[in-house]
């Protein structure tokens, strides 16, 4: 490689906008972890995200948890990371259902505005499938069929979502099961983790990476 291409290759990188990867595990037990703002979408009994440990983790011991069970099935607890507000981007994390009657359900936020206004990839291990939504002025819409795919209860997986300009594609666990576009929201936001209704879940290696 000549010192030109080199010297063009170096100046891209330092342009490029920096990755983010959070694996949880230097954070204190019991409590939601500094950086992250916790929210819901509708009523009910109020989220409770914090720290707990989880030896199956790919990266041990800490995970970030979903530990409510109250509300009912229209309740999405939300934990909102602060530190990036990005248009386009791969975001990813690996979910662990855990327990649940009403939903055993993981997601990755993305675009997020407020509460009542994101765009949503979500698992579900009762419903064995995974889905696209946006959630617009509180109301969660499909933005086409979801796909039926297992999701094993107390299993890790990984649940990425690749987000360029009105196009997204969503893969689980490295295979692309999904893609569409939606125009909604056009604009940066922020990114983070979602619940369903009473679900317990647990969230490991969560990573941005602008685009």
């Amino acid at each position: 490689m000549n010192m030109k291409a080199l010297a063009w290759l170096l100046s891209f990188s330092l342009l490029a906008p920096a990755g983010k990867v959070i694996n949880f595990d230097t954070f204190p037990l019991g409590k939601t972890p500094p950086g992250w703002t916790v929210s819901m979408t509708s009523t009910g009994a109020a989220p409770r995200w914090e720290i707990v440990k989880d030896l199956t983790a790919a990266t041990q011991p800490y995970v970030l948890a979903q530990v409510s069970t109250g509300g009912d099935s229209g309740r999405s607890p939300l934990a909102i990371f602060d530190e990036a507000n990005v248009r386009d981007a791969d975001v990813s994390v690996r979910i662990k259902p855990v327990s649940g009657h009403e939903g055993q359900a993981g997601g990755v936020v993305w675009r997020y505005r407020d509460a009542n206004n994101y765009y949503l990839a979500r698992a579900d291990a009762l419903e064995n499938d995974v889905a696209v939504y946006k959630v617009e002025n509180g109301h969660r819409i499909p933005l086409m069929a979801g796909v039926k795919h297992p999701i094993p209860a107390n299993t890790w997986c990984i649940l990425k979502v690749s987000a360029r300009g009105n196009k997204f594609q969503v893969f689980l666990d490295h295979r692309r099961i999904l893609e569409g576009q939606d125009t909604t929201f056009t604009g940066p936001g922020k990114v983070g983790l979602w619940t369903l209704g009473d679900s317990v879940t647990y969230f490991d290696d969560f990573r941005v990476y602008p685009k």
